[in-house]
């Protein structure tokens, strides 16, 4: 297996540190999924289980100039390794003024992520600060555990009010509860609930519209029903507070869909960075 990658663009090596430390604020470790030409970065939490997952997917070549991959094998490849995001993100902090960024998969005593930042220098000689990140590569035999989640069946899609908007008011509930009701219809409006036996608080938000899912089967169950009608979802405010707090990816779009009862679906929409999370309902 080979690995290597580099890249010159201080606007692209930017907006990728600003999408690694999205990562590293959602998860402490997660899977890197290495394709000849794409990044995923994946947390499989069971969320049967309580656990939230994501899917964030990076076309490479919308940041690296040059990108080798050599996977398993001809016929797979392919690299899948888990690794610390925090640690990546800290790597990526001293790049922030880099002539130039370079990531290779290393073997120094164990399986490494390479990180070479390239420095300006006043002098001739270049200055190169380099990290080794301890990684450990996935086998074939378990790839299917990072498998792409699938859209779930949902019962309301709704884009959200700005991220910033809808933190400050989760941030401010969550000195009154632990669990928060997000419920939503198909006419555009959203509330953020919480109700305990001190106090009851709702945030109203309109006029948020609508996604449209053109053929999705997911829309067959909404089609009779009254657009007032809210769907609802309790979840727990620091997983959700976790995820509005981490973001640095500046997305055009944020979509939320809504199974009834059961999960919540996030969709960030970029240009070339697309970021699912989910998370499960409170029993």
């Amino acid at each position: 297996m080979r690995f290597r990658a580099k890249m010159i663009d201080i606007g692209c090596l930017n907006h990728f540190t600003r999408v690694v430390n999205t990562i590293s604020k959602l998860t402490k470790t997660c899977t890197l999924r290495l394709t000849t030409d794409k990044l995923y970065f994946i947390l499989s939490d069971k969320v049967a289980n309580g656990g939230v997952s994501m899917w964030c997917e990076l076309s490479q070549g919308n940041f690296f100039d040059e990108f080798q991959l050599e996977g398993v094998s001809t016929e797979h490849n392919e690299i899948y390794m888990d690794l610390a995001a925090e640690n990546l993100s800290r790597a990526l902090k001293t790049a922030h003024n880099a002539k130039s960024l370079k990531i290779k998969l290393t073997n120094k005593h164990c399986p490494c992520i390479t990180v070479a930042v390239e420095l300006p220098s006043l002098s001739r000689v270049s200055r190169v600060v380099t990290h080794d990140i301890p990684v450990g590569v996935i086998p074939k035999k378990l790839w299917n555990d990072f498998k792409e989640p699938s859209v779930p069946d949902f019962d309301v899609s709704i884009y959200l009010p700005p991220l910033k908007t809808m933190k400050n008011v989760v941030e401010r509930m969550k000195n009154l509860s632990n669990f928060l009701v997000l419920e939503a219809n198909l006419n555009g409006e959203m509330n953020l609930k919480i109700e305990t036996d001190l106090v009851s608080v709702t945030t109203h938000f309109k006029d948020l519209g609508n996604p449209s899912w053109g053929d999705n089967g997911s829309q067959d169950s909404t089609q009779d029903r009254d657009p007032e009608t809210m769907m609802d979802v309790k979840v727990d405010i620091r997983k959700l507070l976790q995820f509005l707090a981490g973001q640095q990816v500046n997305p055009s779009k944020v979509i939320c869909n809504i199974v009834n009862k059961r999960i919540v679906h996030f969709i960030l929409l970029h240009e070339d960075v697309s970021l699912q999370y989910f998370i499960p309902a409170h029993a």
